[in-house]
């Protein structure tokens, strides 16, 4: 059925009021208003997706925390029973916000449960509390393999020649919005807070890298001044981090944070939050800039056995 304009206009004025009130007393033909529809049309959709998450997030983190998931909590991740108060208040309305804005998916044949969710969410949620953008803004999905998945590859040799492969891996993280995640490790990090390995922590510290736009091993910093720090000291140390391994010389952080900058990023943030004593010794510049980044210290949470 065809709509004549003069029966047309009246519909789209009903259909938005406050389109109705400010067009009052104006005469305008069928095409204006359908231009002014479409905007309007195209401006709600841009909108409204950031507003809902926004919308339910904040309802999600007026919440009480569940008590049986603080229970649930400080059985299968002993690292949560050693941080302060203020820091366990704080996580609990962070974990709501993340579990209200991110999708879980199950892959190859995983179920993902509640306490997978939960688990996951609070490791991540540690290293964000005290981040302006605290729910990872730009990650969307969490993919969970049961175990390591398999990967196909390209590598390129020096003589240009291209070369596929599969390989195996614990975990990814990647700038088009999914972290994905074994979890069998994921379990295992969580269950041995203090051997300085966690995956959630190595593949959300990439997602915090990678906010800069890239993965380089240089995250937006809280102000100017720790980002001038940043740039002074960070490529030194992993430089001579690097050099260190080569001469063959004891260092805390496993050999692959030597890949690249990214890499010795995310290792060192794994002993930050495990190992803390431990780096604060081996490197103390290491140890203050992720202190001033994360605006933690976990060196006072009292990690011991």
């Amino acid at each position: 059925m065809r709509l004549k304009s003069n029966h047309f206009a009246p519909m789209l004025l009903a259909c938005y009021p406050s389109l109705s009130a400010d067009l009052k007393g104006k005469d305008l033909d069928l095409p204006v208003l359908l231009i002014l529809l479409l905007a309007s049309l195209s401006l709600g959709a841009l909108l409204a997706p950031a507003w809902w998450r926004r919308r339910q997030m904040r309802l999600a983190s007026a919440e009480a925390f569940p008590r049986v998931q603080r229970q649930w909590l400080r059985q299968h991740w002993p690292l949560y029973r050693k941080l302060p108060s203020d820091v366990q208040l704080r996580l609990h309305k962070s974990i709501q916000k993340f579990l209200a804005d991110k999708e879980f998916i199950g892959c190859d044949g995983f179920v993902v449960t509640p306490q997978v969710q939960l688990l996951i969410a609070a490791q991540a949620c540690l290293l964000s509390i005290n981040q302006p953008e605290s729910h990872y803004p730009e990650l969307r999905q969490i993919l969970v393999y049961p175990d390591a998945f398999v990967v196909p590859t390209k590598h390129v040799g020096a003589s240009g020649v291209v070369t596929e492969r599969s390989e195996v891996r614990l975990g990814e993280s990647w700038t088009q919005g999914q972290v994905i995640l074994s979890w069998r490790h994921t379990q295992a990090g969580a269950a041995a807070p203090y051997d300085g390995q966690n995956l959630v922590f190595h593949e959300f510290a990439h997602q915090l890298d990678q906010l800069s736009g890239q993965a380089n091993g240089a995250p937006p910093q809280p102000t100017l001044a720790l980002q001038q720090r940043w740039a002074q000291q960070m490529p030194t140390l992993y430089a001579n981090y690097c050099a260190d391994l080569a001469a063959h010389k004891p260092r805390l952080l496993d050999s692959y944070a030597s890949t690249n900058a990214a890499e010795f990023f995310a290792v060192a943030v794994e002993c930050f939050f495990e190992k803390p004593a431990e780096l604060q010794q081996d490197s103390p510049s290491l140890y203050l800039l992720l202190r001033d980044y994360f605006q933690l210290d976990p060196q006072l949470w009292n990690l011991s056995l």
